[in-house]
């Protein structure tokens, strides 16, 4: 019941307030309806179906366009967005040749929305503390999703093994909870008050524990990337080392014999892999050969599937891979620009990481932080799953562009402090 009142107020009154008084409100619950999906996640058995994402995004659109439609002045964040928009502009081109014009413009439409509340999210980026708001919704709302799955497994029920969570399997959400753990850490180091860090330690631990439980050697394996590359950012003072390093002995001590069994797998050789593992290497060898057949507009948007069966493959197949998939179904180009949208973030962000960046506030260098920590676990964990529609990776990127765009424009940063002859390096 719970559950079903939040929806409605979220949905309907967030779209109100986001029309009436602050777009970038509903912006917030549209992020965190992606991330719950209520009716089809969260709450299923007391939330029915219904357009809940969509009153909000009419509401946040038209409010954001009646109040001039925002700030374009990405700066150095400019790229990151063209990059993105240079991937949906490639799929579009690609659809028109594909077998299956219906299955093709429904991934365009998908991927057209994810682009255009993005680029609506940065033009609305004006201020470090919408970025701590951003950062803290995408947080919590994992955290809840990692919460309820919890629940149920420890009531008996593994829901996220068995059944996945909303239209994602095990594999897929366990990679969704990886890209998200990279925020928690930094933003439990971060945190300005006591309450805030044990908010940030509970939602570690829920989305931890769920990876470990998912069984996916992806997510286990990302979260490993995630840890290790957050070790090496984290500010080099004892007390960010000690609480890394306990929680790294708390999660091997908690992982149990299954999850380790399941995990050394991956590192098999050819023939003492299991089928699971040994079927991905082949699909990733079809898909090498078929994007080299095809390698400019390649079989379609979302095409994969509907040729699986002329590859020796069972009818239906992904390729368990997003970067090959994509390569496969919309060309080399069109991989590549959605590739550059992660990677150009990593690189624009490294710097502001250094101890000699200036910054005119602290969090700007935990937003890159966690980024770039964050960015860097879903790019390479995609490569065991098909997962270009999943929407939080995506506003990952955009804490960091909108790092990049208040470091651009000094009347955006706290007290006015220009940081331009640094940012012109990045």
């Amino acid at each position: 019941m719970l559950g079903l009142l939040f929806t409605y107020v979220s949905a309907y009154g967030g779209s109100l307030v986001a029309l009436l008084v602050n777009p970038y409100i509903g912006f917030l619950i549209y992020v965190s309806f992606a991330i719950l999906k209520p009716g089809l996640g969260c709450w299923a058995w007391s939330v029915p179906e219904g357009n809940y994402s969509k009153i909000l995004a009419f509401g946040l659109l038209v409010g954001w366009a009646i109040r001039g439609a925002g700030d374009w002045r990405f700066g150095k964040g400019w790229v990151i967005i063209l990059s993105l928009i240079g991937y949906i502009v490639w799929t579009v081109a690609c659809a028109p040749g594909a077998m299956k014009g219906d299955v093709a413009w429904d991934m365009v439409d998908g991927q057209a929305k994810i682009v255009l509340l993005v680029v609506v999210g940065m033009t609305m980026i004006d201020s470090v503390e919408k970025l701590r708001h951003l950062a803290w919704v995408i947080l919590v709302s994992y955290g809840y999703v990692a919460y309820e799955l919890n629940v149920n497994y420890f009531n008996g029920f593994n829901q996220l093994q068995e059944m996945g969570f909303g239209s994602l399997d095990n594999n897929s959400m366990a990679i969704t909870l990886v890209t998200c753990t990279g925020l928690g850490i930094f933003l439990c180091f971060s945190a300005r008050k006591l309450w805030q860090q044990a908010i940030a330690v509970a939602c570690i631990g829920f989305l931890v524990h769920a990876i470990m439980f998912s069984f996916s050697r992806g997510g286990m394996l990302g979260l490993l990337l995630v840890v290790g590359l957050s070790f090496y950012l984290i500010p080099k003072r004892p007390v960010h080392f000690a609480a890394l390093i306990v929680g790294i002995l708390v999660t091997l001590g908690t992982t149990g014999q299954e999850v380790t069994e399941r995990f050394n797998s991956s590192f098999a050789e050819e023939g003492e892999r299991d089928s699971s593992a040994q079927s991905r290497v082949e699909m990733w060898k079809i898909c090498v050969r078929v994007a080299g057949e095809n390698p400019l507009f390649g079989l379609g948007p979302d095409h994969f599937h509907v040729h699986a069966h002329e590859f020796g493959l069972a009818v239906g197949k992904e390729a368990h891979s997003t970067w090959l998939q994509l390569a496969v179904e919309i060309g080399i180009p069109g991989v590549s620009f959605l590739f550059a949208f992660f990677a150009l973030t990593v690189v624009r962000l490294w710097p502001v990481t250094r101890s000699s960046f200036p910054v005119p506030d602290p969090f700007l260098k935990d937003i890159a932080r966690m980024v770039i920590a964050s960015t860097a676990g879903y790019v390479f964990t995609a490569q065991f799953v098909t997962l270009p529609g999943v929407e939080s990776p995506y506003y990952i990127v955009l804490l960091g562009a909108g790092a990049l765009k208040i470091l651009s424009n000094p009347d955006l940063c706290p007290n006015g402090k220009p940081v331009t002859d640094a940012v012109t390096n990045l």
